[in-house]
């Protein structure tokens, strides 16, 4: 099944499977935008602290993402499992995936951050050269590590939420965190309320203390909400834990190795020019922005998928990766349209330098071109983790990034002096590809034989 095959099709799938697409996604998409929000007014904050600070909490927030990256795979294997048995009818073992996240969270969660809490000085002295921005990202680093386990438990309950299509319960407990989030910031940068003023420390003390206060959040709900499916009665035996860790490994992998592989990417366009790094960061958030909902119907799709499978209906399961691609390719279209017709003014709410904007210009339209078909991928990237099949994504994005795109972005832009635009086009090419192969490795349908 395609849809691209020779049946004709609408543009659209009908409401009985629009609904529940929707129903697990838009608060997905709702939590992702708060975030993006948040991470606005947390600079906003911090940038009265002066230039330093930006810069501190800039490498710190980037090399504390880079040390969480391989506990966030946990929630693929979480998400899978708990749809599948979701949709096998087995109630009472469907949160037993959870617990099992929870746990791994747990035991992989605190021995990776007492090794990196111990080696931040290091890890700071590496990524700056400025003695100062690295004497405040020490300890930014090592507060925000004091809430890696809550982060890995936090992604296990997202997973499993997302299997149960009780995403409404997501939504209000990271609105509920962005809040207070915002109010510690203000008391403890600051120091108001009689608080001591700590400064960027401070933001990194605001956002652990909402991550973990989150977790408790999530431990009250689903125990109120999903006691039946088997939350907190039991972990699940030797030999589960061990398949589910086996499950996640290969996300978890890939989450780390992209996040690797974006510290890559910025050094080489370093190597370029600081305007090339500037108009970089633009697109990239730009890119970001226009991928949540995607995402959004990705972690969605992956859910139904799982569902699907557990019924013994690997057809539909099939259905739900096209009918979610239909729906991204809508969206694609529409976003590409609007960067096409007023990427200047975009890029100019970004960059006040008009030749910064220029360089800016042209990769925004590449981007524009290959969007629909790059988002389409990431989607069915998604609906195969929801079957199960880790691996397969994996070898893909690995192999992509590391063995093609970063050698020949480095040829091509430092090397022979192609600049951003050269470098862009070969990241263009490389995002196709990888998104054909997404749709390749879904139209063959090996992931509907896996067993969870």
């Amino acid at each position: 099944m395609s849809i691209w095959s020779g049946k004709r099709v609408a543009l659209l799938p009908g409401n009985e499977r629009l609904t529940p697409l929707f129903v697990i996604a838009l608060p997905i998409i709702g939590g992702m935008l708060s975030q993006n929000i948040l991470n606005l007014v947390d600079t906003a904050m911090v940038g009265h602290l002066g230039d330093v600070a930006l810069a501190a909490t800039g490498f710190g927030g980037f090399a504390n993402y880079m040390s969480i990256a391989f506990i966030l795979g946990l929630s693929a294997g979480v998400q899978a499992l708990s749809s599948r048995r979701m949709g096998e009818g087995r109630e009472s073992e469907v949160a037993v995936p959870l617990n099992g996240g929870l746990f791994l969270s747990l035991v992989l969660g605190v021995p990776i951050a007492v090794l990196i809490y111990h080696s931040a000085p290091w890890i700071m002295s590496v990524l700056t050269p400025d003695a100062a921005v690295a004497a405040e990202a020490t300890p930014y680093l090592q507060v925000r590590l004091l809430a890696m386990v809550a982060v890995g438990m936090n992604f296990s309950f997202r997973g499993y939420l997302s299997a149960v299509q009780m995403t409404r319960y997501y939504l209000i407990t990271i609105v509920i965190m962005h809040v207070i989030n915002v109010i510690l910031n203000w008391v403890l940068i600051f120091g108001n309320l009689g608080f001591p003023a700590y400064g960027v420390v401070g933001a990194a003390m605001a956002t652990s203390i909402s991550i973990v206060i989150g977790t408790l959040i999530y431990f009250v709900i689903v125990w109120r909400t999903s006691h039946h499916h088997g939350f907190l009665h039991r972990l699940p035996c030797r030999k589960t834990i061990w398949q589910q860790f086996k499950l996640s490994l290969p996300n978890s992998m890939q989450q780390l190795l992209f996040a690797a592989g974006m510290v890559m990417f910025l050094y080489i366009l370093g190597q370029i020019g600081t305007a090339e790094v500037a108009a970089g960061n633009v697109l990239m958030t730009l890119f970001l922005v226009a991928l949540l909902p995607a995402m959004g119907l990705g972690i969605a799709t992956s859910s139904l998928v799982g569902n699907a499978l557990g019924r013994k209906e690997p057809a539909d399961a099939m259905r739900w990766g096209w009918d979610g691609s239909r729906i991204t390719t809508v969206y694609g279209i529409a976003v590409s349209i609007i960067l096409l017709l007023f990427g200047e003014p975009i890029l100019a709410i970004f960059l006040n330098d008009p030749e910064t904007l220029a360089l800016a210009f042209w990769p925004l339209m590449i981007t524009a071109v290959i969007l629909t078909v790059d988002l389409i991928g990431m989607l069915l990237m998604n609906a195969l983790l929801g079957a199960g099949d880790t691996l397969t994504p994996m070898r893909i994005s690995v192999i992509g990034q590391w063995v093609f795109f970063l050698p020949l972005a480095w040829l091509v832009g430092p090397v022979l002096g192609y600049g951003l635009l050269g470098v862009w086009l070969v990241q263009a090419g490389y995002r196709l590809v990888q998104a054909l192969l997404f749709m390749r490795a879904w139209h063959q349908g090996g992931w509907a034989k896996i067993k969870l």
